[in-house]
């Protein structure tokens, strides 16, 4: 096996060589990856949609969902760093991937089990530090989930990196189908959190071999000692900025669990899902393929400039009508598609939508700064608002219970880390001019929404048909505010970079 003397890492990069012809092609293999990406995330958000109406009004309540809640923040945290970010190198690194694509597979596979072993024996006391003892037996089911991924991370990886979304959306369908049908046939029998536990590890089975058929010939394994040297060194910097951006979003679910007990994380996890619609539908599409995008570009500091602004303003656009009209609209939407039961979660839900707005444009940065080689500057700004925010959190959950929390995730995102970002973005060589840019003509859209929702719902009421003439009428203002920069948003070829 050849080492990583004939692999460039990710210093050694540059722009896509060929001039206009390379540049024309690497935008529409990624404008074709990301409409593959967004119809694939869409469907895929509107069936779990579907899913988790049907669970919350017919089978499981807020005690169910909190235990839940619980389990999936351990599964997430630690698959942030399961494969100790070696598989970005797939991704990334130029070359091949097939020569060292064994090693990744090695490392991933041998890093997610450790992982799981640990978590399997600690499970009831991380159970019951986190105030929900019932967690532990679907903590050591869920979290079977890592090692799953770990082994799917290597062929995951070259379709990300071949830009085949289309590919990608076949093997999340079936993904879906199973999870689902095992989640609703468990829940229905009276199988409570445990139903998630089993779906979810259903559906990364038949994940891990889609990915196998779609990108064949990559689960093999190998070692060679030093591409897993040259793999640690650009890997576990990565992982621990990962780590620390999902602890980011994932420890006020630890704080209310283990502050304001299981019902109200229940209600705190119903809102925090519903507030993660937007970012799931447009930013977890982009950023399928923006990672990829943005390394093409990361040899030029102004196409990457250019780049970022014009993806930003795509994503804003599209994001901010939907924040605003979930968070102006929170009480009869969370009564109208759960029930009555549901109706304090929706008191989180206003915050938690300008959070889902901040997070947004934060990992779009994410995947940006780490495209420019700027790991030092992820880690430290992710550790920043971890050490910040564990006490706010706290603070909140105290004074004000679950909207609290939302009020201090907020205060924090706002207050210190997006501009610590900016400053991180800053030294990466994209100013503020084109951050700027690209949220001008969203934010003042969206503040006018606000206004009508606010209006409308003081003169029409909050039923069915108020509801839906107040939200036809907020959009229709918001489109008007944002077409002057239609031509931006055409002019972008946003798939380009995104």
């Amino acid at each position: 096996m050849e080492s990583t003397d004939s692999v460039r890492t990710p210093d050694s990069i540059t722009a896509e060589p060929g001039g206009a012809p390379a540049a024309a092609s690497l935008g529409l293999k990624v404008r074709s990856a990301a409409r593959w990406s967004l119809i694939n995330t869409v469907v895929m958000r509107l069936g779990n949609f579907a899913t988790g109406i049907l669970l919350a009004r017919f089978a499981l309540g807020p005690t169910e969902w909190g235990v839940y809640g619980i389990a999936q923040t351990v599964l997430l945290v630690l698959l942030s760093a399961n494969e100790l970010g070696v598989s970005l190198a797939i991704v990334r690194w130029e070359g091949d991937p097939r020569r060292f694509a064994p090693t990744v597979l090695t490392l991933a596979t041998a890093s997610s089990g450790i992982l799981y072993a640990a978590l399997f024996l600690s499970a009831p006391a991380v159970a019951t530090l986190l105030d929900s003892p019932d967690a532990t037996g679907v903590l050591r089911v869920m979290c079977l989930c890592l090692v799953i991924d770990g082994i799917a991370q290597v062929p995951a990886g070259v379709l990300t990196r071949e830009f085949q979304q289309g590919r990608r959306m076949v093997v999340d369908a079936l993904n879906f189908v199973l999870s689902t049908g095992v989640t609703l046939a468990l829940a229905f029998a009276g199988g409570g959190a445990m139903s998630f536990a089993w779906g979810a590890v259903a559906g990364n089975v038949v994940a891990l071999a889609g990915c196998a058929v779609a990108a064949p010939g990559l689960l093999r394994f190998g070692w060679d000692p030093a591409q897993a040297r040259a793999l640690l060194r650009f890997g576990l910097p990565l992982a621990g900025a990962s780590l620390l951006a999902l602890a980011v979003v994932n420890v006020d679910t630890m704080v209310v669990g283990s502050t304001l007990g299981g019902v109200s994380l229940g209600f705190y996890v119903l809102a925090f899902n519903m507030s993660g619609w937007p970012v799931r539908i447009i930013s977890e599409a982009a950023r399928r393929v923006s990672f990829a995008g943005f390394s093409r570009l990361a040899g030029s500091p102004q196409a990457l400039a250019q780049g970022f602004g014009r993806a930003l303003g795509v994503l804003v656009t599209g994001t901010v009508p939907l924040c605003v009209l979930l968070g102006g609209l929170a009480a009869p939407v969370v009564r109208l598609v759960y029930g009555d039961t549901w109706v304090p979660a929706a008191a989180a839900l206003p915050w938690l939508m300008a959070l889902g707005l901040v997070r947004i444009g934060c990992e779009l940065a994410y995947d940006c700064l780490v495209a420019a080689g700027q790991r030092r500057s992820l880690i430290l700004t992710q550790g920043l608002w971890v050490v910040a925010l564990v006490p706010v959190l706290i603070a909140g959950a105290r004074l004000n219970g679950i909207v609290g929390v939302s009020q201090a995730h907020v205060l924090v995102a706002v207050v210190l880390v997006v501009p610590v970002f900016l400053y991180a973005l800053g030294r990466a060589g994209i100013g503020l001019a084109p951050v700027a840019r690209a949220c001008a003509w969203p934010f003042l859209g969206g503040a006018v929404m606000t206004v009508v929702l606010l209006a409308a719902k003081r003169l029409l009421g909050d039923g069915v048909l108020a509801v839906c003439v107040t939200g036809t009428a907020a959009l229709a203002c918001y489109v008007l505010c944002v077409l002057p920069s239609r031509g931006f948003l055409l002019g972008a070829r946003v798939p380009e970079t995104v």
